[in-house]
């Protein structure tokens, strides 16, 4: 039995698709409360190097911890772009397959299958589609899809 919506294309993972995926898929809270980790071992690893007997590589290594993690928070969009570009799936070919069952994604590394019923909610964002599921996230971006494919994943996402 043909399915009665069946949507298949390809594409490339490059560094254009990390970062909108990245745009579009991680909330950011620009608080302070984000950076409490960063400063406590910053506070505590320059307690431990100023006021204590404590090994001093130890104690510099703890406040470089914190320096670090303050870094990676900060620079959190460069950071995971960088990580994805440096991943052996980075400038590979992806198939994306929609159909009335699943989404499939496969790739020479990787193979996906998310089937509608596995989907606990769908969130169209300004430039494709943030899926959740129990497996996690993806995201489908909407330069790689048909107005057909749009209209499909509107429809699925408003049931």
């Amino acid at each position: 039995m043909n399915p009665v919506f069946h949507y298949s294309t390809t594409f490339i993972l490059d560094r254009g698709y990390y970062t909108e995926c990245f745009e579009q898929s991680v909330t950011h809270q620009q608080s302070l409360r984000r950076y409490i980790k960063a400063i406590f071992f910053v506070v505590f690893g320059g307690g431990l190097v100023l006021f204590s007997e404590a090994n001093p590589y130890a104690a510099w290594f703890v406040f470089a911890l914190g320096v670090l993690e303050a870094l990676a928070l900060r620079y959190q969009k460069a950071w995971w772009v960088t990580r994805q570009m440096l991943s052996r799936e980075a400038k590979s070919k992806v198939e994306l397959v929609i159909d009335d069952t699943q989404i499939r994604t496969t790739s020479f590394y990787h193979k996906t299958a998310v089937n509608w019923d596995d989907m606990s909610s769908m969130i169209a964002t300004d430039k494709g589609f943030l899926l959740i599921h129990c497996l996690g996230k993806n995201y489908v971006s909407n330069q790689f899809l048909s107005d057909q494919a749009k209209q499909y994943l509107s429809a699925k996402l408003s049931q």
